[in-house]
């Protein structure tokens, strides 16, 4: 083979060659770029499930696996729809509290009603058991919307109390209005030992507890739950026995409300009568249909 030939071998070789090395280097980049892409798509959805994670497990106010829906209707239905015979023949019931005249306080009104101020909070157990009775007894005066179920804590006790909770919900009525405060959730906050902000006082609100959850009005300073009535009267604490609940469903409390020989309709409905009575003294006794003749005997206590 000639010199000339031999150079034309070598050169298509040298391209050949050439080519070959080029389609590796494309190749190579192909899968460094799969690669790299591949990393920021797992990178994003690492993310992406970190932040769903988060967002599933951020403090809830509802944890309760409580009723919904039609369930949670028919236990409203039933709790604030508690016939005013049943409750008369509850009577005084098995209420241990003590709502308590103030002395000296400027009337609290709002809206050009009385206003009847609650502060409490969702871990709280004793709020829990005086939740059924504030609504048996408001629901006689006025209509809430918006209420749902919550639990109590699970670490105090009694613990994990079926309940309602304030949060998020509405009261209407002519007669008064009706101002609730759940201050923390039923969730724990590590970084403090406690339970998560929920709702702040106002300035006004703290003052009153800051005041009035105080000797002489109780020997435990700061409970609560803390019910100040219109400027009127004040409740303090448990009104009764709330381990009457313990172990109880929602549905279990709201059906027991409607019979009066029941220890949960004792506990409830005869707290709700005094609350009843305190509510009829700011309303001067209205409506009948809520202050009537064996609410009226209780005011006497007051």
């Amino acid at each position: 083979m000639g010199k000339a030939s031999r150079t034309k071998v070598d050169a298509s070789r040298r391209e050949k060659i050439a080519a070959q090395r080029a389609a590796e280097r494309r190749a190579e980049q192909r899968r460094r770029i799969l690669i790299a892409s591949g990393s920021i798509i797992a990178v994003i959805a690492v993310v992406v499930a970190f932040i769903v994670i988060k967002a599933n497990n951020k403090p809830s106010t509802n944890s309760s696996n409580g009723p919904t829906g039609a369930a949670l209707a028919s236990v409203v239905s039933k709790t604030t729809n508690v016939p005013a015979s049943t409750l008369d023949k509850v009577g005084s019931g098995s209420f241990t509290g003590k709502i308590s005249p103030v002395s000296g306080a400027t009337p609290l009104t709002s809206g050009g009603k009385p206003e009847m101020l609650y502060m409490g909070a969702e871990y709280c157990p004793y709020c829990a058991a005086e939740r059924w009775s504030m609504i048996v007894a408001l629901s006689r005066f006025g209509t809430f919307s918006g209420l749902s179920t919550v639990h109590s804590s699970t670490t105090d006790t009694p613990s994990n109390l079926s309940t309602f909770t304030f949060h998020g919900s509405s009261y209407t009525s002519k007669y008064l209005t009706f101002t609730p405060v759940e201050m923390e959730t039923n969730v724990p906050d590590p970084s403090t030992g406690g339970y998560t902000t929920l709702e702040t006082p106002t300035k006004e609100q703290q003052a009153l507890i800051t005041k009035y959850d105080a000797a002489p009005y109780t020997t435990q300073p700061g409970a609560i739950p803390f019910i100040y009535f219109g400027g009127k009267y004040v409740s303090i604490g448990a009104s009764y026995d709330a381990t009457v609940l313990s172990g109880l469903k929602w549905d279990q409390i709201a059906n027991d409300l409607n019979n009066p020989d029941s220890p949960v309709a004792k506990a409830i409905n005869g707290t709700a009568n005094h609350i009843t009575a305190a509510i009829c003294k700011m309303t001067g006794n209205q409506p009948a249909s809520a202050c009537t003749a064996t609410v009226q005997s209780l005011e006497k206590s007051l």
